[in-house]
């Protein structure tokens, strides 16, 4: 119904509140409307390990729960986390209806939130604007049906294609719109990865300039550990918090080079690498077991291939900057690759908007079937 839809929509925003901050939860966001239509309690997950959504709309409800429909953008948890479960304090609370988007996958939920608020007499359906719902929620269903975090592969290119000059020359090719969009999703993201390349080639700091940003875990991708220890990464954030650093390398990398990043604070993890480079699935299978439920890959063109040879990027972002540089400089995507058009990468669910002077261009990657 439209009721049903406008107040979905309305715990979807609630939810969106929480952004970046209640990993490795879900956004989750709750609506409680009384017999009459009104909303009587509102509420959302804000950060892991605070209340959730379903309890906050009780806490604001009171009595008026008695006998409400509740929204809500995922099904209520029944199993015992930080906190208790969501479907007792609504059975607690008398909500006759509850109104999900979709099931949650994690095997401690799916379906079993749902049959205990059936089983106690609580009126449920399923499906409410559940494709928002999973837009939303994307990093977290990735993770939990994957076992790896989502990845996000954003570059900046030019209109011909070229990520740098014929000298190597890359700052800035998108402008500062674009630039400061990137920060929100370092703030949004639990980690951000680069290649060993783009460390020494650009020194980059991957921190988030946002007032109040949260810098994500650091991860480089270095075989044989050529990141050098007085690194940019290795320093605290603008506002004085300590780097967190991941350094994939390869099992026979130099012992002392490991020795040096762990000193600088870094943890220095060995992963199989059969050419030389760190196995992606590997990593993040780690990064998965660590809770890490989504990935900024930001750099370079090598280790975007290795992404994508290993059909692990979910979704790319691409900043298309109005500029021609020409010539043989570099793409975003190196490696060998694809040698005929069916095996090309495809992309789904595209959408571009206007970021400054740059045009963003983002979409879902469909792979292919062969190759």
């Amino acid at each position: 119904s439209r009721g049903a839809a406008r107040h979905m929509r309305r715990a979807l925003q609630l939810a969106a509140r929480g952004r970046g901050r209640t990993s490795p939860n879900p956004l989750v966001g709750c609506v409680l409307v009384s017999p009459d239509g009104e909303v009587v309690g509102e509420g959302w997950h804000p950060f892991a390990g605070g209340p959730h959504a379903e309890a906050a709309a009780l806490a604001a409800a009171g009595e008026a729960a008695r006998g409400a429909t509740a929204y809500v953008t995922l099904e209520p948890c029944d199993h015992h986390g930080r906190t208790p479960p969501c479907t007792e304090a609504l059975i607690a609370a008398g909500v006759a209806e509850v109104v999900v988007a979709h099931l949650d996958p994690d095997p401690r939920v799916s379906g079993r939130g749902v049959r205990r608020l059936e089983e106690a007499g609580v009126r449920v359906s399923v499906g409410t604007l559940a494709a928002e719902a999973e837009a939303l929620n994307e990093a977290y269903l990735t993770a939990q049906r994957l076992g790896r975090p989502f990845v996000l592969y954003k570059a900046a290119t030019t209109l011909d294609g070229k990520t740098a000059t014929v000298t190597g020359e890359s700052r800035w090719i998108s402008g500062e719109a674009a630039r400061e969009r990137v920060h929100y999703w370092r703030d949004e993201l639990d980690a951000i990865a680069v290649g060993v390349g783009t460390v020494l080639r650009d020194d980059p700091a991957l921190t988030t300039r946002l007032p109040g940003g949260r810098t994500p875990l650091k991860v480089v991708f270095d075989g044989a550990l050529r990141t050098p220890p007085r690194a940019r990464l290795f320093d605290p954030d603008p506002e004085g918090v300590p780097a967190r650093v991941v350094v994939y390398a390869a099992e026979d990398a130099p012992r002392d080079r490991a020795e040096r990043l762990r000193e600088r604070g870094a943890e220095v993890v060995t992963v199989p690498a059969p050419d030389g480079r760190p196995d992606v699935a590997a990593a993040l299978a780690d990064l998965g077991a660590r809770l890490v439920r989504s990935l900024l890959l930001e750099g370079g063109s090598t280790l975007a291939w290795s992404f994508f040879s290993r059909r692990a990027v979910d979704r790319v972002a691409f900043f298309v900057a109005p500029k021609l540089l020409g010539g043989p400089a570099p793409g975003p995507l190196g490696g060998p690759g694809v040698a005929a058009l069916p095996c090309a990468f495809a992309l789904t669910d595209v959408s571009s908007e206007r970021v400054g002077d740059d045009l963003l261009v983002q979409g879902r990657v469909v792979y292919p079937e062969v190759g």
